[in-house]
């Protein structure tokens, strides 16, 4: 993916990528968001080729927000010094960045990710609540692959708090 030239714009786009990528991926886990940015880079791809533009982080970045977006669209979060309902950041992030190019082709990346987004969220969220099948599914091996450590972790964590000693307790400051 290209973030651009470093500026404070590169800044912006990697700290969005790296703290809307990490929240995907704690939201619906690693194989799960391997798959997805697998799905993202190849539609975008496609996408890009059929715009003639090419292809940025940017759209990457935006579909991660539309999706999380829409999982979750009344929690509050903070942007820049605002605090906004969730659903409204791919659309600020698009405006803001429209603003700062004084160019409405500078939403084309932004449109590009709503619609790559949506598409993902529709196939993964609402086609199956609607009859279909979930065909995001990541393969077995990708899970084993990238989540059988964590498992074990959880495994060996929740193993320990149950076989832990629970006691009376003593008050703080008691010898």
């Amino acid at each position: 993916c290209f973030l651009g030239p470093p500026s404070i714009g590169w800044l912006m786009s990697a700290y969005y990528l790296f703290e809307y990528g990490s929240s995907l991926e704690r939201a619906f886990g690693t194989a799960q968001h391997l798959l997805f940015l697998l799905i993202q880079i190849g539609f975008l791809s496609v996408c890009s080729a059929f715009f003639g533009q090419p292809f940025f982080a940017q759209s990457v970045i935006t579909s991660m927000l539309h999706v999380l977006s829409r999982s979750m669209p009344n929690q509050k979060v903070k942007w820049l010094i605002f605090t906004v309902p969730y659903w409204t950041l791919p659309y600020g992030l698009m405006a803001s960045d429209v603003l700062q190019a004084g160019n409405a082709g500078a939403a084309l990346p932004h449109v590009l990710g709503i619609l790559s987004g949506h598409v993902y969220y529709f196939h993964k969220n609402i086609w199956p609540k609607l009859g279909g099948d979930d065909w995001l599914v990541p393969p077995q091996f990708m899970v084993n692959k990238l989540e059988g450590r964590r498992s074990a972790a959880k495994d060996s964590i929740s193993n320990a708090l149950k076989s832990r000693k629970k006691g009376a307790g003593r008050k703080l400051g008691s010898k």
